[in-house]
């Protein structure tokens, strides 16, 4: 195996300037985010991610593939150090590290970027705040196979490394644009995709639409769901029944139940853009 340059101490310039990146106002100066755990570096790597440096620790990882990412890695030209564990902690927004964190370009997205599908399905999230919340309705994309996937009027930073975390590498796969409502609303219709939203006001249940025509689920904020601005353009309106004591869900358990009905409708077409699982 390679042998990597060794870093033991925290005050390591590049260790400090890899944590400043898990502030947001470090990563917006820099154009660069974190990335953690070997799935996570495996797609972002497949899907064409500019990374710059990679921090290890063998006593930390969760098996023996990593070693072979590392060769890729250093063979791409990314700076591969070797770190004790206590550096790879601090770096680590995990509970439990798996001992790889990378630095990487941050990509920006915008609607030129979207493919225009005939009777396409899309995915729409206005303010999402929560990263948690944004990194599993990112997992769901991927996994129900949307054509593509936009961020309005975005809560949150995309980039966040726990957004990166909870979608487990699905930032880098599902096609993306960040934009105004305004500006999302106008794509759609200039290109003939109905919104669906989703609403307890209505009594159409979510499996009585039709979704094989071109589609775009719209999701909002976890506490107050869609502003009156989509609401009151959406052209189909669904409810998810709630048969028990409790009147909502999760937005991302929400959003997944919406995407896999479209999945279904669709017969489990993949996208254009899937090329199947990447890590075993």
């Amino acid at each position: 195996m390679t042998e990597y340059l060794k870093i033991t101490s925290r005050q390591n310039p590049r260790v400090k300037e890899a944590l400043k990146l898990r502030q947001r106002r470090d990563r917006d100066k820099s154009g660069l985010t974190l990335l953690e755990g070997y799935r996570e570096l495996t797609r972002a790597r497949e899907y064409g991610l500019v990374m710059k440096e990679c921090f290890f620790c063998p006593a930390m990882f969760l098996g023996t593939n990593e070693y072979a990412l590392l060769e890729q890695l250093a063979a791409a030209g990314v700076a591969v150090y070797e770190v004790a564990d206590h550096i790879l902690t601090q770096l680590a927004y995990r509970d439990r590290p798996e001992g790889l964190i990378a630095t990487a370009v941050m990509r920006r997205h915008g609607l030129a970027d979207l493919p225009v599908v005939p009777q396409g399905f899309y995915l729409v999230c206005e303010t999402v705040e929560k990263p948690g919340n944004l990194g599993s309705i990112l997992r769901s994309a991927d996994a129900a196979g949307v054509d593509g996937m936009i961020l309005c009027d975005k809560g949150t930073d995309l980039y966040n490394p726990n957004v990166i975390r909870a979608s487990t590498g699905a930032l880098f796969s599902v096609p993306l644009a960040e934009t105004s409502s305004a500006e999302a609303l106008a794509w759609l219709q200039a290109n003939h995709i109905a919104v669906l939203a989703a609403t307890p006001h209505t009594d159409t249940i979510f499996t009585e639409v039709d979704m094989t025509r071109g589609v775009a689920v719209v999701v909002g904020r976890e506490q107050t769901g869609l502003t009156d601005y989509w609401m009151n353009r959406a052209d189909l309106k669904v409810v998810i029944p709630m048969l028990g004591k409790i009147d909502s869900l999760n937005v991302a358990t929400a959003t997944t139940i919406l995407l896999y009905e479209g999945a279904r409708q669709r017969q489990w077409r993949r996208p254009a853009w899937s090329k199947g699982s990447v890590v075993p």
